[in-house]
């Protein structure tokens, strides 16, 4: 697999992460700015710094996250700054620079099989929302919607159950995995953004049920929703 690794100091990719030696990826290192994310337009998966300067891991995450090629973004971070994290960055996993060679090759994987899924994927469409899973585009009245990665996974889970009421635990498992570091707090986060995109016309197309969780209705247009 191809990683883009963006580097805030000078140790170089295997000083970040000394477990990325013993694994079998194609490295392209870059700097920590949101201008290095066209350095490597074929990587598959882009590993941000966030050990030294965690101003410009945000920033650049930020940017990674609303690119037009919309790739997963793993953040490298030590333990001192994982209070610092927000789901607002925009990333969609975490990995500590002691991590092993197993725990990083998992992660790298498991971001991987979610891109591979979702490039063999089709056109849905729910009422007036066109989910394109190849190009990662959401249209809203054929006008494409400005969606992180994340949040277009959360929506596209939705979409392909409409009317389907999801837990917020079953929504964690099911979009960010099994061993997502973080609660179930997130998935309220990102309802809260998608709501907002999709405009107070249909931000009620995301229903909450009160005590459960969340559910896409494609007739919820024209309403305001409950938070």
């Amino acid at each position: 697999m191809h990683l883009l690794v963006l580097l805030g100091s000078s140790g170089g990719p295997h000083a970040l992460l000394p477990a990325l030696e013993f694994l079998d990826h194609t490295v392209t290192t870059a700097a920590l700015v949101p201008e290095s994310l066209d350095t490597a337009a074929d990587a598959e998966v882009v590993v941000v710094d966030a050990t030294t300067n965690l101003a410009a891991a945000s920033h650049t995450c930020r940017a990674a996250a609303t690119a037009e090629a919309m790739r997963p973004i793993l953040v490298v971070v030590d333990e001192g700054g994982l209070a610092a994290l927000k789901t607002t960055w925009g990333f969609d996993d975490i990995v500590l620079p002691r991590a092993g060679p197993a725990e990083l090759e998992t992660r790298i994987r498991l971001l991987g099989e979610r891109v591979q899924a979702a490039g063999g994927g089709s056109v849905s469409r729910v009422g007036d929302l066109t989910i394109d899973e190849t190009t990662y585009v959401v249209r809203l009245k054929g006008e494409p919607l400005d969606l992180t990665f994340r949040e277009f996974e959360l929506l596209k889970y939705l979409a392909a159950n409409p009317g389907r009421v999801f837990t917020r635990s079953q929504l964690l498992s099911e979009v960010w995995g099994y061993d997502y570091y973080g609660g179930t707090r997130t998935v309220d986060v990102h309802v809260r953004r998608l709501r907002a995109k999709l405009g107070s016309e249909y931000d009620a197309m995301i229903g909450t049920v009160r005590g459960v969780g969340y559910k896409l209705d494609p007739q919820g247009a024209g309403g305001a929703a409950d938070t």
